[in-house]
């Protein structure tokens, strides 16, 4: 039976028979995991609690005076406590729950109006019939939907244009848009195009990019006899004309999305190269098919040196579409991303959640129950819901207020919160974890 237990419904269990024998008590009985609930409450349980001013010391206080002592050198379950652990196994198949939360044994010491648990909190002032509403929508099992719950969000319409202010804060990418400038100064042309960005970051000789560009024939020399015979510019127009020629625009748009995704809080040459093979478009991308690049190989080669890296956040990112995969989904929401921070398992993130005893099986439980399982993967490429960008957003904010070079799982943690009705706050909801105590939490890890 205490395979279905989730960690957290199991640490009450044994600390309920640690309190027993503290007690010295003939028996493990029932009040002990009444004690056990209270001092391991966690969330929205321990919120339950404080409602009623409900503390640790009251509880025992009251448990003492209501059984005897009668040490036992072997301790063993009471039949009350027996009864009362099928009743959590009953109520957790009733919810349509496949484990047994630590709410299912809240509610089955609560539920049986007669018993001494209920009589003790009663005369404390607990609130048995409103607490048990609120138990049982949380441990209630979602209907699985075969759709995201989260996507109906991207058919809105959404403004992607970036900030050009934050295109070019890192010192490399500065460089690029200067050298970049100078030779617009030189040419008949008034306005930024890939191109130029492109040869400006050909001249930096001794950059790691330069040398892996260099390997599939993009150099400084081949890139500008090719642009010489270029006559149109037509392929970086749409109508429109910007400060960046249209397709120049797109190209630093997706760049910025780029650096989010592999982890880094500024935009550098090697996420605009990226960016210009993600756009297959512009007078640069030309010039690389002349040149007979081959796209996948020259984007594995630059992500190759940033995975080696380790960025958290890039290692999140990854673990978060491979549990969309196992989901048979190609969407990644922010419960995803919850996934992925503790998968990750060394991060700051990772830590916060260890100590609030979030673990990825309760947690993948609870995210599997929210969204069900699908099967669109197989032939689709994975995307990100729009709440799932917010996220990320707010996490490249955060990394830039502190001045950090890459965004950390803290980040990325942080801001789960700051879309409190996303799918990744529902199941830290259930797992009984809050948004102020994982916000303390970051704040305690950051201070050592």
């Amino acid at each position: 039976m205490f395979e279905k237990f989730t960690e957290k419904a199991t640490n009450v269990v044994i600390e309920s028979q640690k309190l027993a024998k503290e007690l010295k008590s003939p028996c493990i009985m029932p009040e002990h995991l009444l004690l056990a609930l209270v001092k391991e409450a966690k969330g929205i349980s321990l919120m339950i609690f404080k409602n009623y001013n409900i503390c640790f010391e009251d509880v025992l206080l009251a448990v003492k005076n209501s059984i005897s002592e009668n040490a036992s050198t072997k301790m063993i379950f009471s039949d009350e406590y027996k009864e009362l652990l099928k009743n959590t196994l009953d109520l957790a198949n009733k919810s349509g729950n496949p484990t047994i939360l630590y709410e299912h044994l809240f509610l089955a010491v609560i539920n049986d109006k007669k018993s001494n648990c209920v009589q003790i909190l009663d005369k404390l002032g607990f609130d048995i019939y409103k607490s048990r509403t609120l138990l049982e929508k949380l441990v209630q099992k979602k209907t699985k939907k075969l759709y995201h719950p989260e996507i109906d969000e991207n058919k809105e319409q959404e403004d992607n244009s970036p900030s050009t202010d934050s295109l070019f804060d890192s010192e490399e990418a500065s460089k690029v848009f200067h050298r970049a400038v100078a030779k617009l100064s030189t040419s008949n042309y008034e306005i930024l195009g890939t191109e130029q960005i492109i040869s400006s970051i050909l001249e930096d000789k001794d950059s790691e990019l330069t040398k892996i560009l260099e390997k599939y024939g993009i150099t400084e020399k081949t890139f500008d006899e090719r642009l010489s015979n270029i006559q149109s510019r037509k392929s970086e127009y749409e109508e429109k004309q910007i400060i960046f020629t249209p397709n120049a625009f797109r190209t630093m748009s997706i760049a910025l999305q780029t650096a989010k995704e592999l982890g880094s809080s500024v935009v550098l040459p090697e996420h605009i190269v990226l960016g210009i093979l993600k756009t297959k478009r512009g007078v640069a991308y030309d010039i690389f098919k002349e040149l007979k690049v081959s796209d996948d190989d020259l984007a594995h080669s630059i992500i190759k040196p940033i995975e080696k890296q380790m960025p958290e956040t890039l290692t999140i990112l990854r673990l978060a579409k491979e549990e969309a995969r196992r989901l048979g989904r190609n969407i990644v929401g922010t419960e995803m991303f919850l996934l992925g921070i503790i998968g990750e398992a060394t991060g700051i993130g990772a830590e916060v959640l260890k100590e609030l005893e979030i673990n990825i099986k309760d947690a993948r439980n609870v995210v599997e129950n929210l969204i069900g399982f699908g099967n669109e993967y197989f032939d689709k490429e994975i995307v990100f819901t729009r709440r799932a960008k917010r996220v990320l957003e707010a996490a490249w904010e955060l990394a830039k207020k502190e001045n950090k070079s890459k965004i950390e799982s803290a980040h990325m943690l942080l801001a789960l919160t700051t879309e409190p009705t996303s799918l990744a706050m529902k199941a830290l909801e259930q797992l009984g974890v809050d948004a102020v105590e994982i916000k303390e939490g970051v704040k305690k890890f950051q201070n050592h």
